[in-house]
């Protein structure tokens, strides 16, 4: 009896154990399928490349426009179609931040890069064909990674073959168009690029719209409330291309063919919405850094702003603190190096003044919040001109008087009850007519304090005379 007893237990223990097995076997199977993200039969395709000087820029906005499809529950992969070149840790963070699935490639060669027209910035955009290799999807909505997208626009995807917007009268834009993979089209896109298919300016925009001559013939896409995929080619109503330019005639959206779905910024390189003196500016770049508040955030740039408004805030103090006097150069009756050491103190004083207002500028990390990035901006500059008022004895109010005018016109360019752009256009010009003046008096008021300066031999006292007294210019 006992023996059959041991038995029993011995047979329910390793039962218990099997079935403990099974149990976490299931469960590590149903996580690791809930981890892998889930494949869809479309896809909004984007690519990046490196070799600009904004490299960093376009990371950056590619992620903030990924964060904003996802937060839009798309029903579709999100690939980017990545060159082999871009840092891996840029990867890994597209790919376990921001849930995108990473294709790498090989950099496609630009046959028109010696053309007379060609642009630089525009060598490696032919990247953009590798779509046409995407073959595990059905239709692949190619993007670029200035758009903003306000609507989720998954109709796209019922779309033909090949449909773009035309945001010009006579050609569309690559900025968004929608295509059906296909390794017999890449294939043949490749050799056209090797025969030298004729490409207006070198780059993908050009190169697409020659392969595509007839769509400004082809009927509207309008999608089907059954969800049918068509056949064929389509032009896309504006709506799903909405250029930033139409925007700022009106100071509203008045786009009447399709949904404003949209946004595109294909203007110049350096008033990209992401750079952070692009508002007020141009009003829109507000809307694209309430994307990236909303989901990347900017925790990436608070670092080096701390930094730089420590640095400032040092400056202030140190200046506030300190007794500025020039050092007490003594130097000998000679009128010629009287006049040497003169001129080049007001070219000093000068080219101080300019630093003071030009240097902050280029030191706020250019993907920065405005709202953040302008106060730092303004807090530099100040630092800057404080040292440069103490160390010339110049007076307060001219030096900083464009520091005044510059703030007062981002309240010009900021108000918002403008009634369209052409009346915000004429503010921003009167204001500037009638700062003209101020900023001309303010240079002379600069000039003719330093000669003054300069000719009671403030700076420099001659050889066995003392100094004025330290108390001579402070501050404040």
């Amino acid at each position: 009896m006992a023996y059959r007893e041991k038995l029993k237990n011995a047979s329910g223990f390793w039962l218990l154990r099997v079935l403990f097995l099974f149990y976490a076997f299931v469960a590590a199977t149903t996580a690791a399928q809930q981890r892998q993200p889930q494949r869809h039969k479309n896809a909004y395709a984007t690519m990046m490349y490196m070799g600009t000087p904004r490299d960093y820029e376009f990371y950056v906005a590619t992620r903030v426009m990924i964060r904003s499809l996802v937060r839009l529950h798309v029903d579709a992969d999100i690939v980017v179609i990545a060159s082999l070149d871009v840092p891996l840790r840029w990867v890994q963070a597209l790919e376990q931040e921001d849930g995108a699935k990473v294709v790498r490639v090989e950099n496609l060669n630009n046959p028109y890069k010696d053309q007379a027209n060609f642009d630089r910035r525009f060598k490696l955009t032919l990247n953009k064909l590798y779509a046409w290799k995407l073959v595990d999807y059905d239709r692949v909505v190619m993007l670029d990674s200035d758009n903003l997208f306000l609507e989720k626009t998954d109709e796209l995807f019922q779309c033909g073959q090949f449909c773009a917007v035309f945001i010009n009268p006579c050609i569309f834009h690559t900025g968004l168009f929608v295509l059906q993979p296909s390794e017999t089209v890449f294939k043949d896109m490749i050799h056209e690029l090797e025969t030298g298919r004729e490409n207006p300016d070198g780059a993908d925009q050009g190169f697409i719209a020659s392969y595509f001559p007839d769509l400004l013939d082809k009927p509207m896409f309008h999608p089907s409330l059954n969800g049918t995929k068509l056949e064929g080619h389509y032009r896309l109503p504006l709506g799903y291309q909405m250029d930033a330019s139409y925007y700022y005639l009106r100071l509203r959206w008045s786009v009447p063919c399709g949904p404003n779905s949209v946004i595109t910024f294909p203007g110049a390189p350096w008033l990209k919405p992401w750079y952070w003196w692009s508002w007020p500016v141009l009003p829109l770049g507000i809307e694209w850094h309430k994307h990236r508040l909303q989901t990347l955030g900017y925790s990436a740039e608070m670092t080096m702003v701390i930094i730089q408004a420590v640095i400032y805030l040092g400056m202030i103090a140190v200046t506030r603190l300190a007794k500025p006097n020039m050092p007490k150069l003594c130097y000998r009756r000679s009128d010629k190096s009287i006049s040497i050491i003169q001129t080049g103190l007001k070219l000093v004083a000068v080219w101080s003044i300019l630093a003071s207002y030009i240097m902050p500028f280029f030191l706020v990390p250019s993907t920065l919040h405005p709202l953040l990035a302008w106060p730092l901006y303004f807090l530099g500059s100040f630092a800057l001109s404080t040292i440069a008022i103490n160390s010339f004895f110049l007076p307060i109010l001219p030096v900083l008087a464009p520091w005044l005018l510059i703030f007062g016109s981002l309240l010009v360019m900021a108000y918002p009850w403008y009634s369209n752009g052409v009346v915000r256009a004429l503010a921003v010009f009167f204001y500037a007519f009638c700062s003209a003046p101020i900023v001309w008096v303010s240079l002379t008021k600069v000039m003719s304090c330093l000669q003054v300066s300069l000719e009671r031999e403030i700076f420099f006292p001659r050889l066995g005379e003392s100094s004025p007294p330290s108390g001579f210019n402070k501050l404040y």
